[in-house]
C-alpha cells in the first residue's frame, strides 16, 4: 500500500475517533521501521503537522450570554452592534477572561499590551475595562475604514499597518480566516 493511502486511512481512523472530543493539530513521525507515530505535540524534530485543525465557526458549551449586559453597555457607549462585540469576543477568546494568546494579546477582546494605555485599560482580564477598551478600538477601525467591516476586522487582527499597506485585508491566511470566522459568528449572532 502506497504511503499516501496509509496516511490516509490512519487520518480516517484519528478522525474517527476524535469525532465529538476536542480538536487538536496532529503531527506524524515515520520512525526508521517504517511505523507511523501519531501525536498531538510534536516531540521530536522528525514529526510533521500532518493535520491542522481548523474549526469553523462554532460555539460550543461556553456561556456565551454571561457577558451581555456589559456588551449592551459597550454598545450604547460607542455605537457598535452587539451582535459583533459578541463575534469578535466569542473569536478572538472564546468568552475567556483570562485568555492570553502566544502574541500577548489579554483578556476577552484580545487587547495587545501597546493598547491598553489608549483604550483606558488598566486591567486586561476584567471584562468591563476589556470589552469597553476592545469596543472603543473596533469602533475606532471601523471609522477608520469607512465602516468597511471586513477591513475593520482586519485590523482588528494583524494591525491597521497591514491593512493600510495592502490597502485590503491582508494576504495573511491567519487574517483572512478570522475575518471569515468573524463574520459568521456576527451573522449567527445577529439572526439566531
Amino acid at each position: 500500500m502506497a504511503r499516501a493511502s496509509i496516511l490516509n486511512s490512519v487520518a480516517l481512523a484519528c478522525l474517527m475517533f476524535l469525532h465529538g472530543q476536542a480538536l487538536a493539530d496532529i503531527y506524524v513521525y515515520i520512525d526508521n521501521n517504517g511505523v507511523l507515530n501519531f501525536s498531538n505535540t510534536p516531540v521530536s524534530s522528525g514529526y510533521e503537522l500532518y493535520l491542522k485543525e481548523e474549526p469553523e465557526y462554532r460555539t460550543g458549551r461556553r456561556d456565551t450570554e454571561k457577558y451581555d449586559n456589559i456588551i449592551l453597555k459597550a454598545q450604547h457607549r460607542y455605537g457598535v452592534d452587539f451582535p459583533l462585540i459578541k463575534a469578535v469576543i466569542d473569536v478572538e477568546s472564546g468568552f475567556n477572561e483570562k485568555a492570553v494568546s502566544k502574541k500577548g494579546a489579554k483578556g476577552l477582546m484580545q487587547i495587545m499590551p501597546d493598547n491598553f494605555r489608549p483604550l483606558s485599560v488598566h486591567d486586561p482580564f476584567d471584562p468591563v475595562q476589556n470589552i469597553m477598551g476592545g469596543t472603543l478600538h473596533l469602533k475606532r477601525l471601523l471609522k477608520r475604514y469607512g465602516y468597511r467591516l471586513p477591513l475593520a476586522l482586519a485590523a482588528y487582527n494583524a494591525g491597521p499597518d497591514a491593512v493600510d499597506r495592502y490597502k485590503s485585508i491582508p494576504p495573511y491566511r491567519e487574517t483572512q480566516k478570522y475575518v471569515s470566522k468573524v463574520l459568521k459568528a456576527y451573522r449567527h449572532y445577529k439572526n439566531p
